[in-house]
């Protein structure tokens, strides 16, 4: 062999060597961090730093979970938390282009000849102590108004649905990026050993098929594939494979995910891929889910009025009411970032009674899941999200009736609400004019509600950083405030 090709032969080698050191070094360092990070009390007084690795929280967390209910589709801020008495004078009135331009209007709706106001067809009544404002729609979530903060000032830049769900989602409107629950699990690790440190439930609403959702929302995009969301099915077995196939005993299925172990252990010596301890990992975890979800989804220890609760639905796979119940069990066993979609809210016509349908889905289990988590004392460490991707216009799209009107999307004002884990209950942030189409006081962005949640959790938005392709990213990208006015 020639000394060129024989030197070249060595750097190869050297190459190798050094990516497999690497590659080694980082799992290892990072489970060492992980470790210290989860024995480590986190303080307020903590120096900051450019990074923040797997299992450090920054300062004292006032949420140990999330429970994120998303709304997909759009919800109607005008009927259900934003209320406008005053539209009803300028019933069937042009809406004035200074309030609603045309470049403003999307392609579904921009070619009709008229754009009457269309006032919600529903009444506002004011609900608990604090006389927050909400709709006739929600009589049971009315009863937690002193523990809700509506955030009415909301705003995004994305008009169609999948470009604003993932931004939402994960801080871009571009595919690829982390989700929520995933960065939560990168920075923060997991609470269970027998669970998913992230779980992702979907329902369809009675009112309408709704759009499309993907798995990439609780996907995690370029960090590590451990940290991704597993997704509990809506019909059949909840996870695949996870119920042991006939003729196979638990003692079988320990022995195959033993040597399985052993020949990814093998693999992993030999490459250095850190992915290979991900897979370990995660067949571990799956081994584990066999005897935790049956558990988990058994509801026989629920007490009759538990389920009573939670309405007639509870029971059904795959209906909200049954995903919310989850939802309070899985935050029980140590499940740190919980997310619910809930399909339905894309209503461009028949909105009255589409979005009735929507409530009844989802009003009663929604103001269950609070009183459930107040009676078992998680509330004060619980941060409910109930959120959609952006709002609804003003003006009817189609024909409008006293009694029918559509509405097209909307980007410039929609409303979310927040509760528990050191939120300000009963109490509304933001405005909107007065047509309900421009934010006037305190707009925020998606990524001032995400600083926000990563904040409840310990989390400073602009420390939690992973590096890829050249740069360093996180959740809020090069944005984000922490709404501190809405912080007890």
């Amino acid at each position: 062999m020639k000394s060129n090709e024989i030197a070249g032969l060595e750097h190869s080698r050297s190459l190798i060597n050094r990516r497999f050191f690497l590659g080694r070094a980082g799992v290892g360092l990072a489970a060492l961090n992980g470790l210290i990070g989860n024995q480590r009390e986190a303080s307020a007084d903590d120096h900051p730093t450019l990074h923040s690795g797997p299992g450090t929280a920054h300062f004292l967390p006032k949420a140990k979970r999330v429970i994120y209910l998303f709304q997909s589709g759009g919800p109607s801020q005008l009927d259900l938390f934003d209320p406008k008495p005053g539209l009803m004078k300028r019933f069937g009135e042009e809406v004035p282009k200074s309030i609603y331009p045309d470049e403003r209007k999307t392609t579904m709706s921009n070619a009709q000849s008229k754009f009457g106001t269309a006032p919600s067809a529903f009444k506002f009544n004011r609900c608990g102590r604090s006389g927050l404002e909400l709709s006739e729609l929600l009589p049971n979530i009315s009863q937690m108004a002193d523990d809700m903060c509506v955030i009415r000032s909301m705003h995004t830049q994305a008009i169609n649905h999948d470009p604003a769900i993932t931004l939402m989602q994960s801080g871009s409107q571009i595919p690829g990026r982390p989700s929520m629950g995933a960065w939560l699990s990168y920075g923060l690790g997991s609470e269970t050993e027998n669970l998913p440190t992230f779980v992702a439930m979907s329902s369809r609403g009675s009112g309408k098929g709704g759009q499309p959702i993907y798995d990439r929302l609780w996907g995690s995009g370029f960090l590590p594939s451990i940290h991704q969301g597993v997704k509990f099915r809506n019909q059949g077995s909840p996870v695949l494979d996870i119920y042991d196939p006939a003729g196979v005993n638990s003692k079988v299925r320990r022995t195959m995910l033993d040597y399985l172990g052993k020949l990814n252990e093998l693999k992993f010596q030999s490459s250095g891929d850190a992915e290979i301890q991900t897979r370990i990992a995660q067949y571990e975890l799956a081994g584990k889910m066999q005897a935790s979800v049956p558990e988990l989804l058994d509801f026989s220890q629920e007490t009759k009025s538990s389920l009573a609760m939670y309405g007639k639905d509870v029971r059904r796979q795959g209906s909200y009411a049954f995903n919310c119940l989850v939802a309070r069990r899985l935050a029980e066993r140590g499940v740190r970032f919980i997310q619910l979609f809930h399909q339905g809210w894309d209503q461009h016509g028949n909105l009255p009674k589409q979005i009735r349908k929507q409530c009844i889905d989802t009003d009663q289990p929604t103001a269950a899941l609070i009183r459930d988590l107040k009676l078992r004392g998680m509330f004060e460490d619980t941060l409910i999200v109930w959120a959609g991707e952006f709002g609804r216009t003003v003006y009817s799209q189609g024909a409008l009736t006293h009694q029918n009107y559509g509405r097209d999307h909307h980007g410039n004002c929609f409303s979310v609400w927040l509760a528990g884990a050191g939120i300000r209950g009963g109490m509304s942030y933001g405005a909107t004019d007065d047509y309900s189409v421009n934010v006037v006081e305190n707009k925020l962005e998606p990524h001032d509600l995400n600083a926000t949640i990563l904040h409840q959790m310990g989390i400073d938005h602009t420390r939690l950083t992973y590096p890829f392709q050249g740069r360093d990213y996180r959740l809020t990208d090069v944005h984000g405030t922490v709404v501190r006015d809405i912080l007890s």
